[in-house]
This record gives C-alpha cells, structure tokens and sequence, in this order.
C-alpha cells in the first residue's frame, strides 16, 4: 500500500498499532517535539521514523492516527486541524460521540474523518485487538486494507462519526467499572479481615473478576487513562437521559490511584491501601 501514516502519539497502545500499521504503509512517522524519553524508546522499538514538528508529518502523512489520553483528544484534532491537514484522520481514542463529532467538524480540510475505537489490549505478545470504525465508507475501507493481514482486526460498523465510539465506551463502562468494584469488595473485606474468604468464595466462581484480584494493581497502574473514559461514558449516558452517577463515582474512585501512573511493581496490597486513602 503507497500510503505514509502518521501516529498521535506512540503511547503502549498507539505505538503498537502503529507498528502493525507499517506491515502494510510505505512508512510510519511520529513527531518527536515534546515527547518523553519513554515514547521515543517505543518508537524506535516499533521501528516508526521520527519527525521534528508536527507540520512535517502531517505534510508527509496520507493518514494521521489519533491514540492519545482522552483529555487531550480534542486540542490535538484542532492542532492538526490548524496546520490544514488534508488526509484521512482516524480519531481513535476513547471520547464520546459528541466528542468525536466535535472533532469531525473540526477537520473541515480533512479528506475524511473516521471515527475508531479499540477494544482489547495492545497488539503485542500474540494479543489481537479489534479497531472499531465508522465514517465514510472509503475512508473506513482504506483503513481495514491498512491493517489487512496483521494483529489489529478491523470492522466497520456503519457510516455514521460517533458508532465506534458509542460501542467501545459501551464496552468500557462494564469492563474498566468492574474492575473497581473488584477493588471496592477486596478493600471492604480486607478491612474486617475477611478478604482470603472473599477470595475464597471467588475461586469458586472462575467467571467472575472476583476471582482476579490480582488485576487490581494492573488497574491502579492504568486509572489515569481510564478515569478519564468514566467521565466521557458518564457524560453519554446522561446525555442519553440515563443515570450517570455510578460512572462518576467510578472515575472519582480511579483518581485515588493516580499516584501509580503506570506502576510495573505495584501489588494488590499497595493499590489497596492507595485507595484507603482520601
């Protein structure tokens, strides 16, 4: 495929899609300005070719991938719409639907803006995540050819901007809050010392997250990205006229742990005792 893609920005997720991407793009490029050391390790561990500004790649780019936190999802779509690009512009993060509208209206040079979400984890280590896609259907299209024959399944779901990100926030909200009501049921037992018969009844429920407390550290380590998908699923369903308070109070529970951004050696004990504390 003659096609150069451009990657914003080359996190654990965006720097593995990116790499799947190169398997069939004549290169892969992302902007180095402003990047930390960690992300410039994992671009040159992906093999992506550095760029100085953000202008160069877009002017090289046929296609720009947006995965990035999704607070930050909108002011990146505006920089890029600043600088006139013209390309196809696949706004991949985890934002609402009125969001990614927005942002669709924003891109008025775009040649086409599709909307994206992933589900799964990175596709690393023989994991194959699913990149969701709506928009218009050229666009959509070129971007299943992109990732034809690699880890990133792909499937459209229609040519409506906002059904991706409908469904993948739809996922979000029972996969992310689930698992902080797991540590809500482990704190409260720990704390009247009952939480090995907690595990105990779980063990015997294999279907249940119960039975994974040891995901928990794993999702102290990400709440600083996934707090932020708790407001933007709290936000739809209270524009949908549905209750959003469980949401909030899941992303308010989030923030306790955002002192163990990406914490490798965090441990069930650690993330607990995070979240006993105001």
């Amino acid at each position: 495929m003659d096609q150069t893609v451009g990657i914003l920005h080359p996190g654990s997720m965006g720097a593995a899609v990116a790499a799947c991407a190169a398997t069939n793009a004549t290169s892969v490029l992302w902007c180095a300005a402003g990047r930390s050391p960690a992300s410039a390790a994992r671009a040159a561990r992906f093999g992506l070719e550095p760029v100085d500004t953000l202008q160069q790649m877009l002017e090289r780019a046929d296609t720009v991938i947006s995965l990035c936190p999704p607070a930050a999802a909108e002011d990146l779509a505006r920089q890029v719409a600043e600088l006139g690009f013209a390309g196809v512009y696949v706004e991949a993060n985890a934002i609402s639907s009125e969001r990614a509208q927005r942002i669709a209206a924003v891109l008025i040079r775009a040649r086409a803006v599709v909307d994206g979400g992933v589900v799964g984890s990175p596709p690393v280590d023989g994991k194959t995540p699913t990149l969701y896609l709506s928009g218009p259907a050229a666009a959509a299209g070129q971007i299943e050819d992109l990732f034809d024959g690699t880890a990133v399944r792909t499937r459209v779901l229609g040519d409506q901007v906002g059904q991706a990100s409908a469904l993948k926030l739809a996922y979000a909200s029972f996969q992310k809050a689930s698992r902080v009501l797991v540590a809500l049921s482990y704190a409260l037992a720990r704390e009247y010392g009952v939480d090995q018969e907690l595990r105990d009844i779980a063990s015997r429920r294999s279907d249940s997250y119960l039975a994974e407390p040891q995901y928990v550290a794993k999702a102290a380590a990400r709440a600083w990205r996934w707090g932020p998908e708790m407001e933007e699923v709290a936000h739809m369903l209270d524009s949908a006229g549905l209750p959003p308070e469980m949401l909030r109070a899941a992303a308010a529970t989030l923030a306790r742990w955002d002192d163990a951004k990406d914490d490798s050696e965090l441990t069930l004990d650690d993330a607990l005792d995070q979240l006993a504390r105001p």
